[in-house]
């Protein structure tokens, strides 16, 4: 009976710290419960993507190619190495919490995932922190600041 019950547990176990495949399609699956992270919006729809045996086709107006200095601010997420499209949202209120954006600073371009989304006195802004800082960036993001949404990562 015990021996039951602790094979049970395992399996259990087992399943909640992994990911499972349903009509495949992967379903994370945690049998203690972890906290909700914001992903990213929804930028490109399923019909907008063709996969063929020898070439892929994204259909996405407006796309930019983006490429990444080593400062380590996004990893895991993205490094040195990636590439990624980025298109321009066409309004502030497109971008949600969990987007990665990129935008222009008096000395660099800035790629970091918008971790909050408020208004005050001067409108909509956003704040937006690296995966891998420790603190969010020291500044508002302004619409009129922000170059691009990452919607695809190419590793």
């Amino acid at each position: 009976m015990l021996r039951g019950v602790f094979v049970s547990l395992l399996v259990i176990i087992f399943i909640s710290l992994g990911v499972f495949s349903l009509a495949d399609r992967q379903i994370p699956a945690t049998f203690f419960g972890s906290h909700e992270i914001s992903s990213p919006s929804d930028w490109v729809q399923e019909n907008q993507i063709q996969v063929y045996p020898n070439q892929i086709i994204l259909n996405i107006d407006n796309a930019t190619w983006a490429s990444f200095t080593d400062t380590n601010s996004m990893d895991p997420f993205l490094d040195a190495e990636s590439n990624a499209i980025e298109i321009k949202p066409s309004s502030a209120e497109q971008i949600n919490v969990g987007d990665v954006i990129s935008y222009r600073t008096s000395y660099a371009t800035i790629i970091h995932r918008v971790i909050e989304k408020g208004t005050d006195e001067q409108g909509l802004y956003f704040i937006v922190k690296g995966d891998n800082n420790k603190l969010k960036d020291p500044q508002k993001v302004r619409f009129e600041e922000i170059k691009g949404v990452v919607v695809a990562i190419i590793y």
